[in-house]
């Protein structure tokens, strides 16, 4: 599935690769609505009905995952909103066992995501992800989402890398495209992003997995 002898550097996403998506499913489609209704004196099905169509327009784009964005529309504490459901936040399954395999291989290893950087502290506070790497990098550091075709070109600025040797893991089957797009020789979708919710459909063209046991050992690895 994966030429690992030609894998330099492994580009990570977060949510929904590493962290299990059900903690963001559950704050946009529940938490936030049902606090949104509290504090407007609405129904939460009214408050349902008023923020999703909202969110749902500014998809793809960097507002989409910035919860200043959200803050300032909703005239909410949006950071703060996250903390009171941060019980939720927890790693995918066989996600620790991976990234420790990639250490001992060598192989450099870089988050880069779309979380906006105060909930990603509090992801961070919560599971200890940012010591199982190198380094992290969030999309709102570029000012532009994974998704923007440039957005791999300016990466390369902060955090040079040789597209053919480079692995890109992700859910979003359109962070996927981009990158590949972008000459990223490497691409990898992950199928089965929230844990409460049925796995998606394998990708079009590129190799897919369900949880990352199917990649382990990696070659030369015996299992932690």
């Amino acid at each position: 599935m994966i030429n690992w002898s030609a894998i330099e550097t492994v580009f990570l996403d977060m949510d929904g690769t590493l962290l299990d998506l059900h903690f963001d499913t559950h704050f946009w489609l529940e938490h936030l609505p049902a606090r949104y209704a509290q504090h407007h004196q609405l129904s939460t099905e009214q408050g349902r009905d008023h923020i999703i169509p909202m969110i749902q327009a500014e998809r793809g784009s960097l507002n989409w995952y910035c919860t200043d964005f959200w803050s300032q529309r909703l005239s909410l504490d949006v950071p703060a909103l996250k903390a009171e459901v941060r019980d939720r936040i927890a790693y995918r399954p066989f996600v620790k066992e991976f990234l420790g395999q990639l250490k001992i291989s060598g192989r450099r290893t870089v988050i880069v995501t779309n979380c906006h950087p105060d909930p990603l502290a509090l992801k961070l506070e919560s599971t200890g992800l940012d010591q199982w790497v190198d380094t992290i990098v969030s999309s709102h550091q570029l000012g532009k989402p994974k998704e923007a075709a440039d957005f791999w070109s300016d990466l390369a600025l902060r955090i040079p890398y040789d597209p053919a040797n480079t692995l890109m893991i992700d859910d979003s089957f359109p962070v996927l495209d981009s990158a590949a797009a972008a000459g990223i020789g490497h691409c990898l979708a992950i199928l089965a992003p929230d844990s409460q919710q049925q796995p998606a459909a394998p990708h079009p063209s590129l190799p897919s997995i369900r949880h990352f046991d199917e990649l382990l050992p990696l070659p030369g690895l015996g299992k932690l």
